[in-house]
């Protein structure tokens, strides 16, 4: 075999078996990036949950004529 062709043949399964490697390096980062989007909206609903209820305590808090309370003891 010519040493020529020998050469081309290794680079050229070198460069093959490195572009199998990065797309499998691709596909398993492809479904934990999934599993990482999930938990960020899981993460963002909780973020919303809580802004809503800081308004609400802040409602309560700087209500200075305490119509709020009353509010809340008419409902119990």
């Amino acid at each position: 075999m010519d040493p020529i062709v020998m050469v081309v043949l290794i680079v050229l399964i070198s460069v093959g078996a490195g572009v199998v490697n990065n797309y499998l390096k691709l596909k398993a980062n492809a479904k934990s990036d999934r599993g990482a989007d999930e938990d960020i909206q899981r993460v963002l609903g909780e973020v919303d949950r809580l802004k809503e209820r800081v308004r609400v305590l802040e409602k309560i808090v700087t209500d200075q004529e305490r119509q709020l309370s009353d509010e809340i003891r008419k409902l119990a």
